[in-house]
């Protein structure tokens, strides 16, 4: 593990999940962490869990406002960033012939431009030698049935990542983490039985047989912050998932 004394990350999407373990990691590397996201409460929840001066403080914004993102950015501590790291993102799943197109319009916004429009209001911020991370999906490149449209929005972050690591380097590097399923608050909203029914189903699946854990995703997002040599990479966290065996329809 690196000592991260002295640099500074901003992590959108950071009050829970795969962001706050990240910013978790971060911070225990001895890194000063910026947490954003769009819930003033939850933010402020995860700075008191971190219990560290090294939490500057807590942006509140939406990602999509992009009047919200400039205001927010224009806080930021002096001296900029270091890391930008976006696991923020609206997602949605249906059938390609029935889920409205308004629905997949706000996930593209979301998770697809809420991210190009960050990521470009942050380079004044950040510093040479800096990084930025998105967040993609294992349905860009192994599709799932009623997931056509999130692949869709996955595939595009992958290819703006593989863009801007062209474009922005050598002063910054750009990567992309593609992650599998992973036990987070994002599956709070599914009834408990048929939640751990989806855990254990998709977890027999795959080769290492169970679903992933914030804190095995937070080590990618080091590893692609931190490594160098590391650009236009997209960094599959996916328990196997691009050689699963999938049960016939």
């Amino acid at each position: 593990m690196r000592d991260l004394s002295g640099q500074r990350a901003l992590f959108v999407g950071g009050s829970s999940g795969m962001g706050l373990a990240a910013a978790r990691l971060f911070h225990d590397l001895g890194a000063e962490v910026i947490l954003a996201g769009r819930s003033i409460r939850r933010l402020e929840a995860a700075r008191r869990a971190l219990q560290d001066t090294r939490v500057p403080g807590v942006l509140a914004f939406d990602i999509t406002d992009a009047g919200q993102v400039d205001q927010a950015l224009s806080r930021l501590p002096a001296g900029g960033i270091d890391h930008l790291v976006i696991t923020a993102a609206t997602i949605t799943h249906g059938p390609f012939g029935d889920q409205p197109v308004a629905e997949v319009r706000a996930m593209f916004d979301s998770k697809f431009w809420g991210a190009y429009g960050l990521a470009r209001a942050a380079l004044p911020y950040l510093r040479e030698g800096g990084a930025i991370v998105f967040f993609s999906g294992v349905l860009s490149r192994r599709p799932g049935v009623n997931c056509a449209a999130l692949g869709a929005a996955c595939a595009a972050v992958e290819a703006l990542a593989r863009g801007l690591a062209l474009e922005l380097g050598p002063r910054l590097r750009v990567n992309c983490i593609a992650p599998g399923m992973v036990r987070t608050a994002l599956h709070d909203r599914v009834p408990p039985e048929r939640r751990d029914a989806m855990f254990l189903s998709t977890g027999n699946s795959l080769p290492v047989g169970r679903v992933g854990h914030p804190e095995e995703i937070a080590e990618a997002v080091l590893i692609a912050a931190t490594n160098g040599y590391m650009t236009g990479h997209v960094l599959d966290v996916d328990g196997g998932h691009k050689v699963r065996q999938y049960a016939t329809r």
